[in-house]
C-alpha cells in the first residue's frame, strides 16, 4: 500500500509539511502481527512475576543480544562472545578495533538511560533525541565516511549535535542514496517529535515505533550513529508501553535494509511488517526462556 495519497494531518493546529512519511493505515495482516505481540506480552508480563532472578538473567541477555546485534548491522568485528566478555568481564578480545569496545559500551549505556527515561516517564523531545546520540557517541572523535566519489575518508564527529555536512549512502544497486540536507534537519526533526507528542496515544505502539525508525533514518540527523539511535528510540516508544525491546538480527540485515529501501520509495508497510516479525521472534525467544523455568 502507497502512503502518499492521504490527506493532510494537522498537529497542534499546523499542516504536516512531510505528510508522506507519517500518513498510514494498518493493514489487516499487520493488525494480525500486532495482536500476537500483545499476547506474548501478556503471557510474559504474568509470567515473570513469578521468578524475579531469572528476569534478572533474561534482561541481561538483552542487553547483549541488542548491543551485538546493533552494532554488527553497523560494522562492528565483535562476535556475541566478545561482546559478552567485554560488558561482564570489562576486558577487550586480542586483535579486535578498540572502537567496537568504545561502540559497545556506549550502547549499553544508552540502554541503561533508556530504563531511567521510561521511570522517569520523561516525554520524548529533540533534546533527549540528542542525549541519546551523545551517549552513543561518546569518545569518538572521527567517524569513517565516503566523499561524493565514493572515496573513504574520515570526518570530525559531533556527538549530540545535527550534522552540519551532508550525507549520504551508496546502495547496493550502485544508486547514491542521500539523506536529508542539513538545512532542513532541525524542522523535520521538530516535526517528528510533534508527531510523536499527537499519536502516542492514538496508534498501536509497534506502529508507531516503526514509524518513527523509519523517519530517524530518513533523516540521518547525525554525522554518525543514526541507525543505533532509530533502534533505541523505536525500543524506548515499545517500552514505554510496556513492551520488551525489539532486537533487529544482524543476520536479517539485507531484508532490514531491502524494507527500508522500499519506504523510501513510498511503501512503508514491508518495513513496519520487518519490524513486527522481529519483535515478535524477540518475544518468543523471551517466552521460551520463561516457560522452560516451568519444566
Amino acid at each position: 500500500m502507497c502512503y502518499n495519497n492521504f490527506k493532510k494531518l494537522k498537529v497542534n493546529g499546523k499542516v504536516l509539511q512531510n505528510i508522506n512519511y507519517y500518513t498510514q493505515f494498518p493493514t489487516t495482516d499487520l493488525e494480525t502481527l500486532f495482536q500476537k505481540a500483545d499476547d506474548l506480552k501478556e503471557k510474559i508480563d504474568k509470567q515473570k512475576k513469578q521468578d524475579s532472578n531469572l528476569w534478572a538473567t533474561i534482561l541481561q541477555k538483552l542487553k547483549v543480544d541488542w548491543t551485538y546485534n546493533s552494532n554488527s548491522i553497523e560494522g562492528s568485528t565483535l562476535s556475541r562472545g566478545d561482546t559478552h566478555f567485554f560488558l561482564t568481564e570489562g576486558l577487550t578480545v586480542e586483535g579486535k578495533p578498540f572502537k567496537d569496545f568504545l561502540d559497545a559500551k556506549n550502547h549499553i549505556e544508552a540502554i541503561d538511560y533508556l530504563y531511567e527515561i521510561v521511570s522517569s516517564q520523561r516525554s520524548i523531545s529533540e533534546g533527549l533525541i540528542k542525549e541519546l546520540n551523545a551517549l552513543i557517541l561518546s569518545g569518538i572523535t572521527y567517524t569513517n565516511a565516503q566523499d561524493f566519489e565514493g572515496n573513504p575518508m574520515r570526518k570530525k564527529a559531533t556527538a549530540g549535535e545535527y550534522k552540519k555536512q551532508p550525507n549520504h549512502v551508496l546502495l547496493p544497486s550502485g544508486e547514491i542514496h542521500r539523506y536529508v540536507e542539513p538545512i532542513h534537519v532541525p524542522s523535520q526533526m521538530q516535526e517528528l517529535v510533534e508527531w510523536i507528542g499527537h499519536s502516542k496515544e492514538t496508534l498501536h505502539p509497534i506502529f508507531m515505533a516503526a514509524i518513527v525508525h523509519y523517519n530517524l533514518v530518513r533523516i540521518h540527523a547525525f554525522d554518525d550513529g543514526n541507525g543505533r539511535g532509530a533502534r533505541i528510540l523505536m525500543n524506548l516508544i515499545l517500552m514505554n508501553k510496556g513492551f520488551f525491546p525489539a532486537v533487529v538480527k544482524t543476520e536479517k540485515k539485507r531484508k532490514y535494509l531491502a524494507s527500508l529501501q522500499q519506504a523510501d520509495k513510498g511503501d512503508i508497510i514491508p518495513f513496519i511488517d520487518f519490524i513486527s516479525l522481529e519483535l515478535i521472534d524477540t518475544l518468543e525467544d523471551v517466552w521460551n526462556d520463561l516457560s522452560s523455568n516451568l519444566e
